[in-house]
């Protein structure tokens, strides 16, 4: 909900205050960045004011809606509030409340959530919320009684109070927070199209580290259906991101894979797992990335005990990052879900097929070299060199 007359978004964030003066000055100006790109990926009207601490949308009351969603999907937003310009004199700020309580407000309990940041003004935080709320109480006393409640109130009227305006609001909308993507270096991000990899590849953006989507074709074990769902999450991912390059790295691995179903059973998906880890570290050498990202969670399959993720990582000198390290199957998906990507990795495939029967969960790094193919890596480095763009 928006106050009548809305014409402003504000923009909070978190993370960057913790930083030095001049990086958190370069980190501000590329989320400016990001965000004027998303509004105009997503045609809404509005112009970004950088601000120190609160960057701000002009827009129209028309777009102010459609301007907060787009705000709260760039990384390194907290919150976002569609707001009303006011002055910073008392008077108008307690008029305008009022308006906006004999529009918005009918019924339940309110709460008036009061900030100053310039200590000069001839008022403070608490004198704002006080007299606002007696205001705001007196606008709708002859509709409805109304009830104060400070710790947990329906309704909650946002001041915020800077330098030279003051902004009234009603919502606080949550944004991904973290840092802007460009911020950090980015990675090369493994994505398969499941559930998992899509989302550790927003969670490296929301640390501020552009990805660079690399899927691993199977052949006959993986299909079209494998790439397209593949395909259809990284799309997803990029509306994330409309000034990032975005497009895939295709690396051919079906010849390795019909040979490790040949020739392996217990180990086969540690050693197609170590494939994986060399090809991505040589198309980061491509592309200047700086570490690898995968979906992989402790325990969650045979593949991923502490003792094969230990064995897994050895096949790259490059740190792996793991932000779905910890987390429960149930919060995967429900993240999954909220960022867009959980339908496409329900799309069948007939990768499953590649799983053996008899599984490794303690595997020992000498043991799998005895068994597994001796060229594994130089393939891997063959097929990171053959990696051809696709669009997603």
């Amino acid at each position: 909900m928006h106050p009548p007359g809305a014409d402003t978004v504000l923009v909070r964030h978190g993370d960057l205050n913790t930083k030095s003066t001049p990086v958190k000055r370069q980190m501000e100006g590329t989320l400016v960045e990001n965000v004027e790109a998303l509004l105009s990926d997503r045609s809404i009207p509005g112009d970004v004011e950088r601000r120190w601490n609160r960057p701000l949308i002009h827009t129209t009351e028309d777009a102010i809606e459609d301007a907060t969603a787009a705000v709260t999907d760039a990384f390194g937003v907290v919150s976002a509030s569609p707001c009303r310009t006011v002055s910073t004199e008392k008077a108008q700020i307690i008029e305008v409340l009022a308006e906006i309580a004999d529009a918005c407000y009918d019924g339940g309990t309110f709460a008036v959530d009061a900030r100053r940041s310039d200590k000069s003004l001839p008022y403070s935080s608490d004198d704002l919320a006080r007299e606002g709320g007696t205001a705001i109480w007196e606008a709708v006393e002859d509709d409805f009684e109304p009830a104060v409640d400070l710790d947990d109130p329906d309704l909650t009227f946002g001041v915020e109070v800077r330098d030279e305006s003051a902004f009234v609001y009603l919502e606080t909308v949550d944004g991904p927070g973290g840092l802007p993507l460009g911020s950090q270096e980015r990675v090369v991000a493994t994505v398969s199209g499941g559930i998992d990899s899509p989302v550790a590849a927003y969670e490296m953006m929301t640390r501020g580290s552009p990805i660079v989507p690399a899927y691993v074709s199977l052949g006959d074990y993986g299909g079209i259906d494998h790439e397209a769902r593949a395909m259809e999450t990284v799309r997803t991912l990029s509306q994330y991101a409309p000034n990032q390059e975005m497009q895939v790295y295709r690396i051919p691995g079906g010849e390795t894979v019909d040979l490790l179903v040949s020739e392996m059973e217990k180990g086969r998906m540690l050693s197609l797992r170590r494939f994986f880890y060399r090809a991505a570290e040589v198309l980061a050498e491509r592309v200047d990335a700086h570490g690898i990202v995968t979906g992989e969670a402790v325990g969650q399959k045979s593949s991923q005990t502490m003792q094969n993720l230990a064995v897994t990582s050895q096949a790259t000198d490059l740190p792996v990052h793991r932000p779905l390290l910890t987390r429960d199957k149930q919060d995967i998906v429900a993240q999954a879900r909220e960022i867009g990507t959980f339908s496409q990795a329900t799309i069948n495939a007939g990768c499953n097929r590649v799983a053996p029967d008899m599984v490794e969960t303690n595997a020992r790094l000498d043991r799998l070299l005895e068994i597994e193919p001796d060229d594994l890596f130089e393939r891997a480095e063959e097929a990171a060199l053959n990696a051809d763009l696709v669009e997603p």
